[in-house]
């Protein structure tokens, strides 16, 4: 059990904010209402609601995959900006919604990056089975492969489809072992072990970030992809009508996304910056569509590095994304 090896629960300093008031509930903000517990102590369900009222937060402290992909390293301190900024965000939402925070998987230091992913997975599979939808924060993109797994023993019928928002395809061949740029090939490669199926979308996939030997793995392996350039307003008839063709053939989905498909103009604090990525407007209306579909089984968002964020820009559009799947998933988007 690899769990016990490298958990580390959330400290009080990494939730902390503004307060309007102390008794008002419609003057709160997270972290006045999110709810801290020992993951491996606290014998904790969700509440009546099903786990669409109830959130569960888990920090990954790893960017060795990134290292590995010769990346800029510092994504390994992202989940402590995310944080940071979701602290402040303001409770839309009726006192049912419950939010938690389970802690933190700690793969740094000298810590083994497929023990810390091991451990990923052991994390989200026992969120999912106390009754919680896992959120879980970045840490660099080698976070797929431990969440995909623990996602996967959990709904254990058939493989959950992957939806992966990202401007690299991360189809990347591993011979010395998995990194940042691999997790999506790993997940084939263990399906077709398994002689199952393999479903992945990519969308925002940069044509000068991938080489012609990804897109021709991406075939390959029968991967769908949509160009970041094919991200538009007036595409997105086209966009919403292709996930949803994708997301009828599954029954559960892992949705994913790597903070460098934005436009380093959103998202300057990644490994790998992207000036033509997507706009943030345009990929939440992507992102909110696919939360409605009622199969998303969890999420999570990597590589955002605070070491070259710009004023926590970044990390402000990470909690902002979470913030929409909170009020999306707990029926209050308006």
């Amino acid at each position: 059990m690899f769990l016990k090896k490298y958990y580390q629960p959330t400290a009080e300093k990494d939730w902390q904010g503004r307060i309007d008031d102390e008794t008002n509930f419609r003057s709160f903000r997270w972290h006045q209402w999110v709810k801290k517990f020992h993951l491996l102590e606290d014998d904790i369900k969700a509440a009546p609601g099903g786990k669409e009222k109830n959130f569960c937060f888990l920090g990954f402290f790893c960017d060795k995959g990134v290292r590995k992909n010769k990346g800029r390293a510092g994504a390994a301190k992202g989940p402590l900006s995310i944080r940071q900024e979701m602290g402040n965000l303001p409770c839309n939402f009726a006192e049912e919604v419950k939010l938690f925070d389970a802690g933190n998987i700690n793969c740094s230091g000298e810590a083994s990056l497929e023990e810390g992913q091991k451990a990923l997975e052991e994390a989200v599979e026992k969120i999912l089975k106390m009754g919680f939808f896992p959120i879980v924060l970045g840490g660099g993109h080698e976070i797929a492969l431990g969440n995909y797994n623990g996602i996967k023993k959990y709904v254990y019928q058939e493989n959950p489809g992957i939806i992966n928002f990202d401007a690299h395809f991360d189809l990347r061949p591993y011979p010395d072992g998995g990194n940042s740029g691999t997790m999506f090939l790993q997940i084939a490669d263990q399906c077709q072990k398994e002689g199952s199926q393999f479903s992945y979308l990519a969308l925002g996939i940069q044509k000068y970030g991938n080489t012609k030997s990804l897109f021709d793995k991406a075939h390959e392996i029968g991967a769908e992809y949509v160009l970041a350039r094919d991200i538009k307003d007036y595409y997105i008839i086209d966009n919403l009508e292709k996930i949803d063709t994708f997301i009828k053939r599954k029954s559960n989905i892992y949705l994913t996304i790597c903070a460098d498909v934005f436009s380093s103009a959103f998202a300057p604090g990644v490994s790998s910056s992207h000036p033509l990525g997507l706009e943030p407007e345009i990929f939440l209306r992507l992102f909110k569509h696919i939360l409605r579909s009622g199969k998303v089984v969890g999420f999570d968002i990597a590589e955002v590095s605070p070491r070259f964020d710009l004023d926590q820009s970044t990390a402000q559009l990470a909690a902002i994304i979470i913030f929409a799947a909170v009020n999306v998933l707990g029926g209050y988007d308006d």
